[in-house]
């Protein structure tokens, strides 16, 4: 089937990078299956996630349907765009037809991708994941590929401006080896191993990272552990509860 949205967004895309400047480092996308269906397990720290998570399965010639908001497909802008690319609108008050898409798709052999923390993480550390993904692999029987984004907060995440200036900003990707997802396993243990997967993944990245923040000003985006200024997951959940 022609792919007449998702293509002509792809080059659109490439060209923002180079106009932006950004300094990609994408590793590990052998690992993402040239064929038939799977999904793609990413953390999520920016709004442009998605993008970057789709990029690193094109060495593998693989377009991925990502699950997003509902509230996405609306848009006036993105709505188009996203229904025109095949992605999967998730209603969280009746989550049962997504999932039924979802798995209708990698049926069919496309790669779907999950970002099972569900929303971004403001404290730019990993969240507990939901077991969908790990539940969709099993019922599809396809394989889980797990990967980790370091750098895409810089651009846009929430509660901070867009910089979309020529930045010279690092991305940095890492895709890991497939997870499979047996019917006999446990969800919740197959889930467990794949969150492992991702820090292990999401640490790699962040060792790898070619700068530092430049002072104290520009600590926003580097999470409190490692000595930035992000609020730590219990400052979130504080004021979430507020």
């Amino acid at each position: 089937m022609a792919e007449l949205v998702y293509r002509p967004v792809i080059g659109l895309a490439r060209t923002l990078f180079k106009a932006w400047d950004l300094k990609i480092d994408c590793q590990g996308s052998e690992h993402i299956p040239r064929e038939g269906g799977a999904v793609l397990v990413s953390n999520h720290i920016s709004y442009l996630d998605f993008v970057f998570d789709g990029l690193a399965a094109l060495p593998q010639k693989r377009l991925v349907r990502f699950m997003a908001k509902e509230s996405v497909f609306r848009h006036r802008i993105s709505g188009p765009l996203m229904r025109g690319m095949k992605h999967i609108p998730v209603d969280r008050k009746q989550g049962e037809a997504a999932y039924a898409h979802a798995l209708d798709s990698l049926k069919s052999g496309e790669v779907v991708g999950v970002f099972p923390e569900a929303t971004i993480s403001e404290s730019f550390t990993l969240k507990g994941f939901k077991s969908g993904a790990a539940r969709l692999a099993q019922e599809a029987n396809v394989p889980l590929v797990p990967m980790a984004l370091w750098g895409t907060q810089r651009l846009w995440t929430k509660g901070h401006p867009r910089n979309f200036k020529r930045s010279h900003t690092p991305i940095t990707i890492r895709v890991g080896e497939a997870i499979e997802a047996s019917r006999e396993q446990y969800a919740g243990a197959i889930t467990r191993r794949l969150r492992e997967r991702v820090q292990e993944l999401l640490e790699a990245a962040q060792r790898a990272y070619p700068v530092r923040p430049k002072g104290a000003e520009d600590t926003w985006w580097m999470p409190a552990h490692l000595g930035g200024t992000a609020p730590t997951p219990e400052q979130v959940r504080a004021a979430q509860a507020h």
